[in-house]
């Protein structure tokens, strides 16, 4: 039975369901019964772009655990970490400057922990966060990890706010999943700014995201370390939904591919180093992605690259331009740094 069946059937019997269980559910069914990663998935992520981009964040943490005293043993610790690309690049760089980490792999689907187990056999997986180590400092790192927690949206209708749910459809060409209005009154869960927002108007919040955000706060507050949070998203709230699928690298109908395509939603950075400060940690600074990666030294690391291997440097320009320019994923991306309160600011912020 397909994820598309299991919510028709659901639905049918039960009635609309909200986003953000939607999101969950397909996600889950999604990342847990393939590789979606590179050119042959749906969407290619940076460190599957340019072995750049691991090795200046690897560069980034080892400065930072270096200003830090070196202090060891030391956890690295990845949020999603994909097929384990970013990982590989950046311990690669830190090993140069002596960080070599115990290596710990958050990650929920089993699929790709077969992927990531091929680079780091020796690496431990956790489901969440609750079972990592307490002992050590963390390096914490989380690249495009939030942008697929589930989102939770509000839909502003004649009679008020209610929540924005999926519901079943029956058409002559079959059953489909729309987005529906709720029954419920939601009037009070919204900012007295929006409360008489035009029909049609949409909030969008992440509850998991400010968990997680919170929880690894709590973790570098608990144990020192520091975190790097990298995704695509907005530096100041919005309203809309920003809620996409992604099947084959092409945008589709984010209710018409449950199970089979990507789904995830704008990161809101601008509320995140509020949950942080408040978790305990120290905000670094929230950047967009090319500048941090400027500030880094990508521009050095290409003529180097280009310098030592002439025939690839037209894909290497091209892989950095992807990374940092504005029009492409240098703008659209953040990166959000923190640290426990004793330990050093970190490269290529500006608070």
């Amino acid at each position: 039975m397909t994820a598309k069946d299991r919510f028709v059937r659901l639905i049918a019997a039960t009635g609309p369901i909200s986003v953000a269980q939607f999101m969950a559910e397909s996600n889950a069914r999604y990342y847990d019964s393939r590789d979606p990663l590179g050119s042959a998935g749906d969407f290619i992520t940076a460190p599957e772009i340019s072995q750049m981009f691991g090795e200046l964040i690897g560069l980034w943490l080892a400065d930072v655990w270096d200003r830090a005293g070196r202090p060891a043993p030391v956890h690295y610790v990845e949020l999603g970490p994909g097929r384990g690309t970013l990982a590989r690049d950046a311990l690669g760089a830190a090993r140069r400057f002596g960080l070599i980490p115990q290596v710990h792999f958050v990650e929920a689907s089993t699929a790709l922990r077969r992927v990531q187990a091929r680079l780091f056999p020796q690496a431990q997986w956790h489901q969440d966060m609750a079972s990592l180590p307490d002992d050590a400092p963390l390096l914490i790192v989380a690249n495009e990890f939030l942008d697929a927690l589930p989102v939770r949206q509000l839909v502003r209708t004649e009679a008020g706010w209610r929540e924005r749910m999926v519901g079943l459809e029956r058409t002559q060409g079959g059953d489909r999943l729309v987005p529906v209005a709720g029954e419920r009154p939601m009037d009070a869960a919204v900012p007295p700014a929006l409360a008489d927002a035009q029909p049609g108007a949409i909030i969008e919040t992440c509850p998991a995201a400010a968990a997680i955000t919170g929880e690894v706060a709590r973790r570098l507050a608990a144990q020192g370390g520091a975190a790097l949070i990298i995704d695509y998203g907005r530096s100041a709230p919005a309203h809309g939904s920003s809620l996409q699928a992604l099947r084959a690298h092409a945008k589709v109908d984010p209710f018409a591919w449950p199970g089979e395509a990507d789904l995830t939603a704008h990161v809101d950075f601008s509320d995140l180093p509020a949950i942080a400060t408040g978790s305990g940690a120290r905000w670094l600074g929230t950047a967009e992605q090319g500048t941090f990666l400027i500030a880094l030294g990508l521009g050095a690391r290409v003529a180097a690259l280009c310098a030592a291997a002439p025939d690839q440097a037209p894909t290497i320009r091209a892989a950095a331009h992807r990374l940092a320019a504005p029009e492409a994923m240098g703008t659209l991306f953040k990166v959000l740094g923190l640290a426990a309160p004793d330990w050093p600011d970190g490269a290529g912020f500006q608070t």
